[in-house]
């Protein structure tokens, strides 16, 4: 029996390999918290007839569901492979680094196109019985990634999802030994692509990656439920950096308008020699649209810059984690 409140929660992924098809979970999430829900549209019929003075239940009718909703959590060492794949497209198979127990996963920019999740919510009543609410066909539309001075990476995802799913029997979680990457193992680098250089004074980064997506898919023949969501935008990446003015390549850079590559990653404890435990996001090509440093007071100078994420016309973004993770 779970403890009867926000405790005793859980929350499974899994791929599915139809969109839509409930699959188990194969990884459970610790999240901070989370917004995942049914959206139900109704009509209720508006007929006249003498001497009714209120609407019938009878004609209540129920005529579309989805789901829709967000995920925080902390972004960790193992675990993450299937939420970052939701998110950037490419279908990834974790690659064995040397002999050694590291293993590197690449997640590079790609259509997103079949890539949906089951997540699986157990929700705990106040008796401590976790009621199941399984979410089919659930879609990343955008990932928000952000550390600053003195806290944990964290990322917050928005879900759009074609239907919840309550009678399936609640997994049991189980969840591997995990640790947050953090500031102290943070750098923020820039420069020509694959030459970037370190970057002093930044004080926090944040990054959200969008997927725009056609989500109002509804047609008949189909109970009311949306087939997959398909791209119809383009990606959108965009962020800010928070420093102090120690030097002026940023401000120089938005004076310029000119392009940089952008590396932003957090170096773990070592794996095996010569791997370390890594969250890396590579941006080829950013460009800075606000920022520019202002004497405010008396204090240090504290410039927030802006960017946006564009393609270099070769290189495409990228996060790549390295981890022991075998499989995603």
């Amino acid at each position: 029996m779970a403890i009867g409140s926000g405790l005793g929660a859980q929350l499974g992924i899994a791929a599915e390999s139809s969109y839509g098809t409930y699959v188990a979970p194969t990884r459970f999430i610790e999240f901070t918290k989370e917004g995942l829900a049914l959206k139900k549209t109704t009509a209720l019929s508006s007929g006249i007839a003498a001497g009714r003075l209120l609407g019938l239940s009878a004609r209540r009718v129920l005529t579309r569901r989805e789901v829709s909703g967000s995920i925080d959590f902390e972004v960790t060492n193992k675990g993450m492979g299937l939420l970052h794949q939701g998110l950037m497209g490419t279908s990834v198979t974790p690659v064995q680094q040397g002999a050694t127990t590291a293993y590197l996963q690449t997640h590079t920019l790609a259509s997103v196109a079949g890539k949906s999740l089951s997540i699986q919510k157990g929700v705990p009543l106040t008796s401590g019985t976790v009621t199941d609410k399984s979410f089919v066909g659930c879609k990343i539309i955008s990932g928000e990634f952000s550390c600053g001075v003195g806290e944990m990476l964290t990322c917050s995802m928005e879900f759009d999802g074609k239907n919840c799913d309550e009678s399936q029997t609640l997994a049991t979680a189980s969840y591997p030994s995990m640790t947050p990457f953090h500031f102290g193992q943070m750098a923020v680098k820039t420069g020509s692509f694959g030459a970037e250089a370190a970057l002093d004074g930044i004080r926090k980064v944040s990054c959200k990656i969008e997927r725009p997506q056609d989500t109002e898919r509804f047609y008949a023949g189909q109970s009311g439920l949306k087939k997959e969501p398909i791209e119809n935008e383009l990606v959108k990446i965009s962020g800010t950096l928070e420093s102090d003015y120690t030097a002026t390549t940023l401000d120089d850079l938005h004076t310029s308008d000119g392009a940089t590559s952008l590396v932003w990653e957090f170096v773990g404890p070592e794996i095996a020699t010569p791997y370390n435990e890594v969250w890396r996001l590579t941006l080829p090509a950013i460009r800075l649209d606000e920022g520019p440093p202002v004497v405010d007071g008396f204090g240090v100078v504290k410039p927030s810059f802006n960017f946006v994420s564009l393609f270099d016309g070769t290189n495409l973004p990228k996060i790549e984690l390295i981890s022991t993770d075998t499989t995603l």
